[in-house]
């Protein structure tokens, strides 16, 4: 029989964080988040999801076994911008076991339900600016920095429960070398128009980056606002999104797009530090800052996480410009860098799948979101 218990207390969440590391144990692919920081997002008083939003952990036992987990939340900016009443699920970790997974998808349905909503949709940790989606192919391949993993098996536990697809989430791959001649001359004309100027950051210090950050911050809201299941971020939860990438940031891949001073177009291009934490296996301590200095320098994998123009500026060629820029970087950087991932894309962003899919850009993975009516 299958017993699910709700997580109320530090003890109750270490094992609900160190279930997947059981899990996942003889799973190559598999990448370790570091058990600190799982910490820090769970507690209430550093993530200010929860000052907007509620969450539940729910932990699955099998007699004194621990044998899943998930949890279920509500995130009232989705609710205000869409206007539905649509909460989340995510964290989803099982055996190959339906059982388990009914168990666990009905807890999370139930608490769902009491909180006044009709559908649920996930997997989501804890929205969709968090890790999102099931991985649906490539399951022999680790992910690349802030995206998922999962077993091929969760497909089938999901299909049995009753989810439909509600979008697909692309990640495309490329290899980082000069761009194809054609564009490197496509991108100097665009550049030579002079109606624009495309800029690096110059520097990781968070004091002077505070007009730079505000920026960015500026850009995501507003280009990003028409599309699919966006969810505003708090001021709080930019802040700590920022300083959770601090660390790892490349400013010199990180490009604004200006015109007269105001910005109109981003891309965020980041190291895969998935390949550091890797070999961290969850652990900064007692050797794992060692691991985190010494691989550090040897990433081979890039990942492009943002790149958008403003609405009104579409059309004019910033981003073939943005996307020049980073690959001239990324290929003659001191990382030997090799492959780039761009992620996610909505499968139903057509402008971006078209740019990608110029880009000499491939499919290679394919995340999908659910949902269920309740």
């Amino acid at each position: 029989m299958i017993k699910i218990v709700k997580v109320q207390n530090n003890k109750d969440l270490l094992k609900f964080i160190k279930f997947p590391f059981r899990l996942y144990k003889n799973n190559s692919s598999w990448v370790a988040p570091l058990i600190t920081d799982q910490k820090t997002f769970f507690n209430p008083q550093k993530n200010p999801y929860f000052k907007h939003s509620k969450a539940q952990l729910f932990l699955a036992y099998k007699g004194k076994e621990i044998v899943g987990r998930i949890s279920a939340q509500t995130n009232t900016n989705h609710n205000k911008i869409h206007k539905d009443k649509i909460g989340f699920f995510g964290f989803f970790e099982s055996y190959d076991d339906q059982e388990v997974a009914n168990a666990l998808f009905d807890a999370a349905q139930e608490w769902i339900r009491n909180m006044g909503m009709d559908t649920m949709r996930g997997p989501a940790s804890f929205s969709v600016n968090d890790e999102c989606g099931l991985l649906m192919d490539a399951f022999d391949k680790s992910p690349i920095v802030m995206m998922t993993y999962n077993p091929e098996y969760y497909i089938k536990l999901f299909d049995n429960y009753g989810f439909k697809k509600s979008m697909d989430l692309l990640a495309y791959n490329a290899e980082v070398k000069s761009p194809p001649e054609r564009l490197k001359k496509l991108s100097d004309k665009i550049e030579k128009r002079g109606h624009f100027t495309v800029r690096n950051l110059k520097t990781k210090n968070k004091k002077k980056l505070r007009e730079d950050i505000e920026k960015i911050f500026t850009i995501y809201e507003t280009a990003w606002s028409d599309n699919w299941g966006y969810v505003p971020m708090s001021a709080d939860e930019f802040d700590l999104l920022v300083d959770s990438l601090l660390p790892i940031i490349l400013p010199e891949l990180i490009f604004i797009a200006e015109i007269d001073g105001e910005a109109v177009g981003l891309s965020v291009t980041l190291p895969d530090y998935n390949y550091v934490l890797k070999k961290m296996k969850g652990k900064m301590l007692p050797f794992g800052w060692l691991k985190f200095l010494f691989y550090r320098t040897k990433i081979p994998n890039l990942r492009v996480v943002i790149m958008g123009v403003l609405d009104e500026y579409k059309g004019r060629g910033i981003d073939v410009v943005m996307y020049c820029k980073s690959h001239e970087v990324a290929q003659s950087h001191k990382i030997p860098f090799k492959e780039a991932e761009f992620s996610w894309i909505l499968e139903s962003n057509t402008m971006m799948n078209k740019i990608a899919g110029t880009l000499d850009a491939e499919v290679y993975k394919t995340y999908r979101m659910f949902d269920k009516q309740i």
